[in-house]
């Protein structure tokens, strides 16, 4: 097992940079939340990040992976480009939507009933059966380094901020994140503030998880790894049950406070960023709402993380509807990941 480090960060940067979007940092109208735009990403998610430096170190021939949607979707996108097989592992309570997408992509997605556990024993073992490369959604060197990649391109692009907040799924990105806190060392701080004193230059990186699969928060109160059953958040992303065997010891040296939202916070988050013509999957919102209710004297970012959602489903969720705000970015960008990147550059890079 190899525990990434914050040069393994730097390398993915360079390695994924022709391939994905340096998205934009952006304000929520009378707040002190900055959102990093990771919902404008190629794929919709930030999940191409680490796919693509996985892709990139293993230049796999056959790939297996589990996930909830952005994942896979990730997965399916790459393998494509690289025309080799793909398989996802979902759980039957996948949303229908993000399962025809990944299937649109060309990859066989195989169900499981239970929850994140039985789904990613699954797709270990579909993996040793056909030979193929594993990429996990999240406990993977490769995988976090690529999501820390998201750390850089904030600190690049922002000056003062008391803090990150991360929204926890398997809690690669919230390990990524860890890990890019050293990016702030030798980045200015750009921001005096004469009423604190003190004023740290490295932002707090803080965790969200949902109140119902608190299993990062429970492991590093309790000193040992802790799983939890499964959970039925509408934050479909974060509902792992166990934390990441290479996640954990990351995440327990480098996160300076881990929270919990409940559901219905998310789903008001959603209806408030539609307001600002955002569409936010929950999973993305969570992170959000943490910070919304949480008291700053500096501007926070948030990893915005996605915005894979069915307009139906958002609808159902917040009662609005989301005709002029529908997502159209992710039908364009599969096609611009398709015309203009061929593996060979991608292994290349």
């Amino acid at each position: 097992m190899r525990i990434p480090t914050f040069q393994d960060v730097r390398a993915a940067g360079r390695r994924i940079a022709p391939v994905v979007r340096r998205t934009p940092v952006q304000r929520i109208p009378g707040t002190r939340v900055l959102l990093k735009r990771e919902d404008l990403q190629k794929s919709g998610s930030f999940k191409l990040r680490g796919v693509t430096n996985a892709f990139a170190v293993a230049a796999p021939v056959r790939v297996v992976t589990a996930s909830s949607g952005n994942h896979g979707k990730a997965v399916a996108m790459l393998a494509r480009a690289a025309k080799v097989p793909a398989t996802v592992v979902m759980t039957a309570r996948s949303a229908p939507e993000k399962v025809e997408t990944i299937r649109g992509l060309g990859a066989r997605v195989v169900f499981v009933e239970g929850g994140v556990a039985e789904r990613n024993r699954l797709a270990e073992a579909l993996a040793a059966e056909q030979g193929a490369t594993l990429i996990p959604s999240s406990d993977h060197a490769d995988v976090i380094a690529g999501q820390g990649t998201t750390g850089l391109e904030i600190a690049a692009q922002t000056a003062g901020i008391e803090a990150v907040y991360v929204p926890v799924g398997g809690g690669g990105l919230l390990a990524g994140m860890c890990l890019a806190k050293a990016a702030w060392h030798d980045a200015p701080t750009g921001l005096s503030v004469p009423s604190v004193p003190s004023v740290p230059s490295v932002p707090a990186v803080i965790g969200v998880e949902p109140v119902s699969a608190p299993r990062y928060a429970l492991s590093l109160a309790t000193g040992r790894p802790v799983t939890v059953p499964p959970s039925a958040s509408v934050a479909d992303g974060l509902r792992g049950q166990a934390p990441g065997r290479v996640a954990l010891p990351v995440v327990t040296a480098g996160v300076d406070h881990l929270t919990v939202v409940e559901d219905d916070e998310i789903v008001r988050t959603m209806s408030l960023l539609r307001t600002h013509g955002i569409v936010a999957e929950p999973s993305s919102a969570a992170a959000v709402a943490a910070a919304l209710k949480a008291d700053h004297v500096r501007d926070v970012v948030v990893v915005l993380t996605g915005g894979n959602i069915a307009r139906s489903r958002f609808d159902e969720l917040t009662g609005h509807g989301t005709h002029e705000l529908q997502n159209t970015h992710e039908l364009q960008n599969t096609h611009e990941l398709q015309q203009t990147h061929t593996y060979a550059a991608l292994a290349a890079a």
